[in-house]
């Protein structure tokens, strides 16, 4: 990787924050381009850092994170947000996706996953932790009970081949390229995808494609 990806840490426990620093220090594509222990003062700082992800707390004093991350993409949209989140956020994570969050991750993180979030996401997917997973589709369970099944949605071949790709954690580009298509026609398919199975966004139709086994993972 050339140009390294630019970090910034908001969480408002010192301890975690040194050891995600430590951790990050170790991946040699990482540069950590600050750190705030709130979201005021984050997005205060906001104007003067040159960040490609934000790693950002759930729960913090003075703005916490659902709200620095609205306030966040409204001034910069191309500012990438993983969620650092415990078992105990549950009411929040669906708040942190409308905000618009590209992935979620486990306080408990190590390297490997660390390293896995922030490639995946850069590289335009999203990413989030597999304990998160009950979550999202305990969430679409809720939403809408359904008895949907592969052959019910009319899958096209394209759209499964998609659809398998992303839940690898392919984001649209190596997706189109894996094709030997554009990432615009990438796009178009992941908006049927959506439209069919009735989820609001990549993270809930991958959720819904694993709990449905439209996929093999």
């Amino acid at each position: 990787m050339g140009e390294k990806i630019k970090v910034f840490i908001v969480d408002d426990h010192e301890i975690f924050r040194n050891g995600l620093k430590m951790v990050l220090g170790k991946l040699k594509y990482v540069e950590i381009v600050g750190e705030a222990t709130d979201g005021k003062l984050f997005i205060e700082m906001l104007d003067e850092i040159k960040a490609d992800i934000v790693l950002m707390d759930i729960e913090m004093p003075e703005m916490n994170g659902v709200d620095a991350t609205k306030v966040a993409l409204k001034k910069n949209p191309k500012l990438k947000i993983i969620t650092l989140t415990m078992f105990g956020d549950d009411e929040y994570i669906q708040s942190m996706l409308d905000a618009g969050a590209k992935g979620f991750l486990m306080k408990n993180i190590n390297k490997e996953t660390l390293d896995k979030a922030l490639q995946t996401v850069h590289n335009g997917g999203n990413y989030y932790s597999e304990e998160l997973f009950d979550f999202f589709t305990k969430q679409l369970t809720k939403e809408k009970e359904s008895d949907k099944k592969e052959d019910k949605l009319n899958l096209t071949r394209r759209e499964k081949e998609i659809l398998q790709l992303l839940c690898e954690g392919l984001s649209n580009k190596e997706i189109a390229e894996a094709l030997f298509i554009s990432e615009r026609t990438v796009l178009g398919h992941k908006t049927n995808l959506l439209t069919k199975t009735d989820t609001k966004n990549s993270l809930a139709l991958m959720a819904y494609a694993i709990k449905n086994k439209l996929v093999v993972i």
